[in-house]
């Protein structure tokens, strides 16, 4: 097939397109596909989940974690480079499924950042995607209830001076009648039943309610209606680019030791949409073997972490009357200043297990050995008290965690290396500013929070970081970037389209492909860029409006 033409399905293939992984590009790629006439097959490693199939709290780690040589199917992966460790999703429907359902939607300097401002006017380009995508995701534009976390978060921002910046937050949930269950609301009665939200505070390790709008309820159910076939657990180990056009796709069972079942699908076109590390890390590898010998040698560059850090506060013993572990993950924000953003973030009782990655706070710009003997110093200093704040039982209920995220331009660059025979990727620090190992505004923020929750709820509380920022490595819950949009191959690894510079028919359509960091969380931004990239395919066999990629461009 060639760029300006679209056929019809061609017997020669078993799919027209394969969509490797089910996140929130994925999903929409998946949905507007088969609405325009293309057989659709969506690979994605992780398993399918029911509501009732999710873990109960965090300690089920089995259902939680995604481990799975270990046999843990969850939905929370953990990965770590030299600079930064990640947080991200696993599962049919990708980081839906784990995370926050919080859809901001970021501020013009994210638009017009130098990586791709000149290439399109993307902020009003995207405004009918955004509200397109606010729809599809059911977004309530202020989350509509007021407690003790929201009373916290307010205080701090008056007390950092910042109080004009505060804001609830737009969530994806259904709230209606608190456990009680409705046919769809969204869609016309298309979509499932949903039931009211509860407030169990466990959106991240899975609602079992049915309230999350995860893309399980919205996006994958109404393109599984309409023909698409969705692979759960199987890994995608190699896309190679035919000699006569399309790729040919290897699968294998995910976390098999032996008998991995390895198969091999032929596709016109391929959406990665794996999310950036496994997108990343397919096309690495790819290029390295020379299955996909012309993706650019910008690979791995300008990969961002939102510049974030994950902090916090927590108090001595539950302060009852507060109720820290009531209500959605994430339900406000403010400024600390014009590029850090700073969220509330909630786990529900009994989810304790990410407790165990919080610490005694130590000054970020200190030398390692210093930061370790502050880190003993303040801990012999008060043994007791610091017993009670590192412990687990009940943390999610003793305190809140402070998500906080910039828009300042750093990045890593992202490549492979050999270890232990496996080749695996590596981070060396890229464009822009470093990236931080601490955020002084995230300690700043975390202490105003300390100060409020020990106002509000008479405990003493006091401020957390975490055990990866006191060995230099910051948290990240949103990567992003590496295989960027640009103007050319030079620049970037895909175009205005989202199609690989060299490789025309195949597409990145996730976080990997997003230039900049937005500050906010990246999911509604990842949905828009989707919906737009997918409004310009052409209906099956239809011409390709689309301009062709320049030769040797």
């Amino acid at each position: 097939m060639t760029e300006r033409q679209a056929t019809a399905s061609d017997p020669g293939f078993d799919d027209d397109v394969v969509i490797v992984g089910s996140g929130f590009g994925g999903s929409v790629a998946a949905l507007r596909l088969v609405e325009k006439g293309y057989r659709v097959r969506v690979i994605e490693a992780g398993r399918r989940f029911e509501d009732r199939d999710f873990a109960k709290t965090n300690w089920d780690v089995r259902r939680y974690l995604w481990a799975p040589l270990l046999g843990c199917f969850g939905v929370q992966r953990i990965h770590r480079l030299p600079h930064v460790m990640i947080l991200a999703g696993a599962g049919v429907g990708g980081g839906s499924l784990n995370y926050a359902n919080t859809l901001y939607q970021p501020g013009a300097a994210f638009f017009t950042d130098p990586q791709w401002g000149a290439v399109r006017e993307w902020e009003s380009e995207l405004a009918p995607h955004y509200t397109t995508a606010k729809r599809m995701l059911g977004v309530v534009e202020q989350y509509p209830h007021i407690g003790p976390v929201e009373r916290i978060m307010a205080g701090a921002a008056e007390d950092l001076g910042v109080s004009d910046t505060f804001r609830r937050a737009p969530v994806g949930v259904w709230f209606g009648r608190p456990g009680e269950t409705v046919s769809d609301p969204f869609f016309g009665g298309e979509g499932p039943d949903r039931t009211g939200c509860t407030m169990c505070g466990n959106c991240m390790v899975g609602c079992r309610v049915g309230a999350k709008n995860t893309l399980m309820k919205n996006y994958l159910a109404l393109a599984e209606r309409r023909g698409a076939v969705i692979e759960p657990l199987r890994t995608v180990v190699e896309v190679r680019a035919l000699d006569s056009g399309g790729f040919a796709v290897t699968t294998q069972r995910s976390g098999a030791w032996v008998r991995r079942a390895r198969r091999t699908v032929r596709a016109r076109q391929v959406v990665l949409a794996a999310g950036t590390w496994g997108t990343q890390q397919l096309l690495h590898r790819m290029k390295a073997s020379g299955a996909l010998p012309h993706v650019s040698s910008a690979l791995g560059r300008l990969t961002r972490t939102n510049s974030e850090a994950l902090d916090g506060a927590v108090a001595t013993r539950v302060p009852e009357s507060l109720e820290l572990a009531r209500g959605v993950a994430i339900t406000t924000s403010f400024h600390v200043d014009d590029r850090t953003h700073v969220e509330n973030v909630r786990y529900g009782p009994g989810s304790n297990l990410m407790g165990a990655l919080a610490t005694i706070m130590v000054p970020g710009d200190l030398p390692f050995v210093r930061r370790v003997a502050v880190l003993f110093r303040r801990a012999l200093r008060a043994p007791l008290r610091q017993l009670r704040l590192g412990s687990l039982r009940r943390w999610s209920e003793r305190g809140i965690i402070a998500l906080v995220m910039q828009t300042a331009d750093n990045s890593l660059t992202l490549s492979l290396r050999r270890r232990f025979g496996r080749q695996v990727l590596t981070s060396a620090q890229g464009h822009g500013e470093p990236n931080p190992r601490h955020l002084p505004q995230a300690h700043r923020a975390s202490e105003a929070i300390a100060r409020r929750v020990q106002l509000e709820g008479g405990v003493p509380a006091e401020a957390r970081g975490s055990w990866p920022e006191v060995f230099g490595i910051p948290l990240t819950a949103h990567f992003l970037g590496g295989a960027v949009i640009s103007a050319s191959p030079a620049d970037g690894v895909v175009d205005e389209y989202h199609r690989v510079w060299g490789h025309p028919d195949l597409h990145v359509v996730d976080g990997a492909a997003v230039p900049a960091n937005p500050g906010v969380n990246p999911s509604l931004t990842i949905t828009a860029l989707a919906e737009r990239a997918m409004s310009y395919w052409p209906r099956n066999g239809e011409h390709d409006e689309r301009p062709e990629q320049r030769p040797g461009v």
